[in-house]
């Protein structure tokens, strides 16, 4: 599946360092669980990207985990189209989708020093928390 595909690009960064405290097949195993949403950028009837989010719990949970309220979110876009603006479509349909579904909020982790990061402020995200390189964020509905 999609996902499953564009996991080592999503978490390139944990893979190559071989953290293994959180394997990243968590994000999408067992998919269909309460809180699993998935969306999916076509063109041309090729997958150019995928956003999901998904709940954790604390005894097992991802690199941006928050609570077991607040999904966590994951957003890829395949290498070639990068810079296109799929990932800020594929962001809004899922912040969208999880406001109306009565979340919390959503978090996310990103490397300290990523360009997404400013991408994720301006989107109402904020910095949470901190473990090595990597920066947890949290946008927070009202």
């Amino acid at each position: 599946d999609l996902r499953r595909s564009l996991l080592p690009h999503a978490y390139s960064r944990h893979v190559s360092a071989l953290e293994t405290d959180v394997p990243i097949s968590s994000y999408i195993d067992n998919w269909g669980r309460r809180g699993d949403t998935a969306l999916v950028a076509m063109d041309s009837g090729h997958s150019v990207g995928a956003g999901w989010y998904r709940l954790f719990r604390d005894a097992a949970h991802g690199y941006g985990f928050v609570d077991e309220q607040t999904p966590e979110l994951t957003v890829v876009v395949v290498p070639s189209r990068q810079g296109e603006g799929i990932g800020l479509e594929l962001l809004a349909g899922l912040l969208a989708r999880a406001r109306s579904e009565g979340f919390p909020g959503l978090s996310v982790a990103v490397e300290a020093g990523d360009p997404e990061r400013e991408t994720l402020t301006a989107r109402g995200f904020e910095p949470v928390s901190e473990r090595g390189t990597t920066l947890t964020m949290l946008c927070r509905f009202a």
